[in-house]
């Protein structure tokens, strides 16, 4: 009988995490910059990509905000087909950035689409003063 207990313990407590292994885990932005820290003036090349989740409607020709933390912001739009079902999403977006001053700089990015926001990250970049820094006094 005791047996019996520690089994039935033993599904109950595995029902759970089976049910939770089933569903299909919602997709999430994976964000990536190159180089990371760099000396002035310097080009940083950033990468998002839609990690996971089914290739699903809500995901399709979403627009994508790139927030630079400089002032400088970028909307990327695109003009797509309508979605059928079998439809492959874009998963990786691609853009690039020129600093001209040192700082650390928070870059976000965030997917939408129409007024929801569907998927947002951020990475930091650190530039550091180079010989023709914007931000330098001249000596």
């Amino acid at each position: 009988m005791k047996r019996a207990f520690i089994f039935l313990i033993g599904v109950a407590l595995a029902a759970p995490m089976a049910a939770d292994s089933a569903k299909p885990k919602k997709p999430h932005l994976d964000l990536r910059a190159s180089p990371r820290m760099a000396f002035s003036p310097v080009v940083i090349h950033l990468t998002a990509e839609v990690v996971g989740g089914e290739d699903t409607e809500e995901f399709y020709c979403p627009e994508v905000e790139w927030v630079w933390d400089d002032g400088g912001r970028s909307v990327q739009e695109a003009d797509c087909p309508p979605f059928t079902e079998g439809t492959k999403i874009e998963r990786r977006y691609s853009s690039e950035h020129e600093y001209g001053r040192s700082g650390v700089y928070q870059i976000k990015v965030t997917m939408r689409h129409g007024n929801t926001t569907l998927a947002a990250n951020t990475v930091r970049v650190t530039v550091r003063p180079g010989a023709g820094d914007q931000a330098q006094e001249p000596n």
